[in-house]
């Protein structure tokens, strides 16, 4: 098969799928003898190639991210593009994306870790919030009285944001400049006491007078040895 007909099916398949595609899936995406025997995986990596150049000054491009590569609209389009959209985009608060941070840049970790650096206790529902995103997951038991869970994130933690690989993780400076654009600007309306525990309640307190604390005293505290 030639070439310019592999670029073809790489690109439809790319559009066609509904999340990243490895190299691996497009590679069987081809019977015997479509691709070069000595090296179809380099055949289609050029197909890739080709299919990257093409997107040049476009308005979407290809991007890799942890589980393969994808067709995305281009940042400098989203005024425009997120117009065909009813729903807003969803806000967090501070203290959900501190949390994140923490998970983040310190995993594995415990909500025992997160609690000692942020000085408050994490709210149940903060933790249920980022599973439920599919960003964390548990990773493990930490060896210690109570076997507390450890928390990682997960490799749609690292596609939603863009990311081949924690290795890739910009500096913190930029996650924090990224909470500040997304958090949301006040508390969210209380749920009604008689439908909340009180161990819940408590921690959504606590979590709101934390949102004043400086995220870089926040994070940059140490945590300790695991």
């Amino acid at each position: 098969m030639d070439p310019e007909q592999v670029e073809r099916i790489v690109e439809a398949a790319l559009l066609a799928a509904d999340g990243p595609v490895s190299i691996a899936r497009l590679v069987n995406l081809f019977a015997k003898g479509e691709l070069p025997d000595e090296n179809p995986h380099g055949a289609v990596r050029e197909a890739l190639a080709a299919v990257t150049v093409h997107a040049e000054g476009r308005g979407y491009e290809l991007v890799r991210v942890a589980s393969g590569f994808r067709f995305q609209v281009r940042q400098e389009m989203s005024p425009w593009v997120s117009r065909l959209f009813d729903e807003r985009p969803p806000r967090y608060s501070r203290a959900l994306l501190e949390t994140l941070a923490l998970i983040v840049y310190r995993q594995p970790v415990t909500r025992g870790d997160i609690e000692q650096v942020r000085g408050v206790a994490v709210s149940p529902s903060i933790m249920r919030t980022l599973s439920e995103r599919g960003w964390i997951h548990a990773v493990g038991q930490r060896e210690t009285p109570g076997r507390p869970m450890l928390y990682g994130t997960t490799r749609k933690f690292l596609d939603d944001f863009n990311l081949r690989s924690l290795d890739e993780l910009p500096p913190f400076e930029e996650i924090q400049a990224l909470m500040d654009v997304n958090a949301a600007p006040a508390p969210e309306a209380p749920v009604p006491a008689a439908s909340v525990p009180a161990d819940e309640e408590q921690a959504a307190r606590d979590e709101t007078e934390a949102d004043a604390r400086p995220l870089a005293e926040v994070v940059q505290l140490p945590i300790g040895d695991h």
